[in-house]
């Protein structure tokens, strides 16, 4: 079987699922440099949605340890700044939406959010469309 060039491209950077995205991920890294430069091409797994940052840093701003992955909604429901049992040191966490969202690193209050496009509570959307759904269904049924 010969497989031509735009096929074998195709098949590797196709979204495996609708809604697919990419996170740099990486394990306790030096720094931003280190964790990006080496951090794998693969898409989320299908149970995520957010891209996770979290930084370790001294007082004085320099990166201890920087993690970043893929998860779902529950990790990402307490962001922002605490201070590490180290002394001198702070742990900074952020979550975003959307592909390859978490290039920066969060070092302060103001940059440990979590940044979502959507609305979080589902069932409130799902509420939303079902409204929008029985009004047209109204307006059909009744003209």
């Amino acid at each position: 079987m010969i497989i031509s060039l735009n096929e074998f491209c195709l098949h590797f950077s196709a979204t495996p699922y609708p809604g697919g995205f990419k996170c740099f991920t990486c394990e306790k890294a030096a720094d931003n440099y280190e964790c990006n430069r080496w951090a794998p091409d693969i898409y989320c797994p299908k149970g995520t949605r957010y891209c996770y940052t979290q930084h370790t840093l001294e007082a004085s701003g320099e990166s201890i340890s920087v993690t970043k992955r893929c998860v779902p909604l529950e990790d990402c429901l307490s962001t922002g700044c605490i201070d590490s049992k180290h002394e001198g040191r702070k742990i900074c966490t952020s979550c975003c939406e959307g592909n390859i969202c978490n290039l920066p690193l969060p070092r302060n209050a103001t940059d440990a959010i979590f940044a979502t496009t959507s609305p979080i509570n589902q069932t409130k959307r799902l509420s939303q469309h079902i409204s929008i759904i029985t009004s047209c269904l109204l307006l059909v049924f009744t003209s």
